[in-house]
């Protein structure tokens, strides 16, 4: 009984310290999109249309989160083969949402759109470092999400030790969905 008792203290725990993060990375944003408004307000804003290839990023992030939760409805099952091949699909869908963005970034580079220097305007600066910040946070998930794999191939996880794949399903879900308000965002504010 004892070993129950300290996974769930440590569920507790980690998932308390998962939901620190999360609103610490929330009023980030929050912070950078409130930014974005006032200079935008202040004038001498360039308007341009969003890359392609945020559009088709946007896609290939709302593929993962379905995945994710595919995952998470594997291990509830007690489905390792198929926690496993959920993970991977959803690792590999976010390595793709990474390269999408870097060629999202490309296209703004072809349009004259720069993040610094003397032809670059706030508009594309803001544009970049909102994306880019949000692919740093990407990256922790990939992590996340390479722990988790690795754990399900080596058989650790079962449906009544599954903390692991449900707080990086949390975690990337939250991603996800921080990705769609920026992404959505930006569409309306541009």
């Amino acid at each position: 009984m004892k070993i129950s008792e300290d996974l769930v203290l440590k569920e507790k725990v980690s998932k308390n310290l998962l939901y620190v993060g999360i609103f610490s990375i929330v009023m980030l944003f929050a912070g950078l999109t409130s930014a974005y408004i006032v200079r935008q307000a202040d004038g001498q804003w360039l308007r341009f249309t969003l890359p392609v290839m945020f559009w088709v990023s946007s896609g290939i992030i709302l593929a993962s989160s379905i995945s994710m939760h595919w995952a998470v409805i594997s291990i509830r099952n007690n489905k390792l083969k198929q926690l496993t091949q959920a993970v991977s699909v959803t690792l590999i869908l976010g390595v793709l949402f990474g390269i999408s963005q870097v060629y999202g970034w490309g296209e703004l580079l072809e349009g004259g759109i720069y993040f610094a220097g003397k032809s670059a305007n706030p508009s594309g600066s803001f544009i970049y470092a909102l994306s880019g910040l949000h692919l740093a946070h990407i990256f922790s998930g990939v992590i996340a999400l390479i722990v988790v794999l690795v754990k399900s191939m080596a058989g650790k996880y079962a449906a009544e030790n599954s903390a692991g794949v449900r707080l990086c399903a949390t975690y990337w879900h939250f991603l996800d969905g921080l990705w769609i308000y920026l992404f959505i965002f930006l569409v309306f504010m541009q």
